[in-house]
């Protein structure tokens, strides 16, 4: 018996081609395995390009410190979840060590606009609230990053425990 041969539906001399789309591709665990090698470098790179932000954190800190004696190193960060307040203009600050976190506070409602109304909350290492009271230098001393730098988020509302 002969073997089947293939005639196009479609008419005309040409035969039925398949569409690329119309085929579906089956995918086996050596394919995932080689597009996760292939995709390994890249995150090699972030890994080194966190890392080398660091180290450049604490040379930028370091001159910071040896060129303002008597100045701290702040960087402040908007709550990633934040809807209410707006964005700072600047996210680092040089602040004085003498001055109050109550001082420290007023100057970035401030710096936001915000209303006597709006509340806001700084947390220094995403951890607590601060006391009001305390220096810039008692802050610093306490709770400085080790590269040199003291990070302080804000939000509207308390995040105790998140």
């Amino acid at each position: 018996m002969p073997p089947f041969e293939r005639t196009p539906i479609h008419g005309g001399g040409r035969p039925f081609k398949q569409r690329k789309s119309s085929v579906r591709q089956r995918h086996t665990p050596r394919d995932r395995d080689r597009r996760h090698a292939r995709d390994a470098p890249q995150r090699l790179i972030i890994t080194r390009t966190r890392s080398s932000v660091s180290a450049t954190r604490k040379q930028e800190s370091a001159g910071i410190r040896s060129k303002f004696p008597n100045k701290i190193p702040v960087i402040i960060e908007r709550y990633d979840k934040e809807k209410f307040l707006p964005p700072l203009d600047k996210t680092k600050f040089l602040v004085p060590h003498e001055l109050t976190m109550t001082q420290f506070v007023t100057i970035i409602r401030n710096r936001m606009a915000l209303l006597p109304s709006q509340a806001f909350y700084l947390l220094i290492n995403n951890s607590g609230l601060p006391s009001m009271s305390l220096t810039m230098a008692q802050v610093y001393k306490e709770h400085q990053d080790e590269d040199g730098f003291v990070y302080m988020t804000y939000a509207s509302q308390e995040m105790f425990g998140s």
